[in-house]
């Protein structure tokens, strides 16, 4: 009797235990993501990789009229933008990234690190190479990644309705055969055209404004009536007569 005592102690142990280590187990990889993994809490002051992947995602909440640079180092800017982002997704708007903001983040990118609304297909019907644009395949692709996060806060911040992109990265053979001049920001890969849809072309353009594009050009500046596109230019150029701008 005692015998049997105590295998069936010792099995209940062993079983509880085995539950353990798949808890463990489990809520030690519930927090990885198959893109990148954020490691440590980041606020004012902190610098390194993981900045810049987190302002890579916040590329989408500057400010009106302004853009976050990717520089790996948490500013004001940066904690400006992080609580723009907290808040437009109800979160607490503290400016510090902890685990619920990266846990939101995770929720909202794929394991290649594009957001969840948006792909690298839909960014380039040129090639499936990225290359023969004016700067190399890796520069244009990583161009594309940004401007699909800022695509994502734009789209959210439209109701969450789907943005038609038309046409994204092009080569030099691809741009012409397009029609797009020779200095075309489609070669950079960091361009979007969109077409209308939910939202008009003039709602495309007014919102963007406040999500770090530096070019928007849409119906009324010449060639733009059917579509409204947005770029990471060096200076700011928006003309979009008709919608106001």
């Amino acid at each position: 009797m005692l015998q049997r005592a105590a295998r069936l102690l010792a099995a209940i142990v062993m079983t509880m235990a085995g539950a353990l280590v798949g808890t463990v187990a489990t809520a030690g990889t519930a927090h990885a993501d198959g893109c990148y993994t954020w490691t440590r809490t980041l606020s004012q002051g902190a610098s390194g990789a993981d900045v810049t992947q987190l302002q890579i995602r916040l590329g989408g909440y500057p400010g009106y009229g302004s853009v976050l640079s990717v520089d790996g180092e948490f500013g004001p800017a940066t904690a400006a933008a992080l609580t723009r982002f907290q808040s437009a997704y109800g979160l607490a708007a503290d400016g510090v990234a902890g685990p619920n903001t990266f846990s939101k983040l995770y929720a909202l990118q794929d394991d290649d690190c594009t957001p969840i609304h948006f792909t690298y297909s839909e960014l380039n019907d040129c090639n499936t190479t990225w290359a023969g644009g004016a700067v190399s395949a890796s520069a244009a692709k990583a161009n594309a990644l940004r401007t699909m996060w800022k695509l994502e806060a734009l789209r959210h911040a439209l109701g969450d309705q789907p943005i038609r992109v038309t046409s994204g990265f092009r080569s030099t053979t691809c741009n012409q055969n397009a029609g797009g001049a020779s200095s075309s920001r489609h070669l950079y890969g960091d361009a979007a055209d969109l077409g209308s849809g939910p939202h008009s072309l003039c709602r495309l353009a007014q919102q963007a404004r406040n999500h770090g594009f530096r070019g928007i050009l849409g119906p009324g500046y010449p060639d733009h009536n059917d579509h409204t596109h947005l770029d990471h230019r060096s200076g700011q150029f928006w003309s979009a007569p008709t919608c106001g701008i």
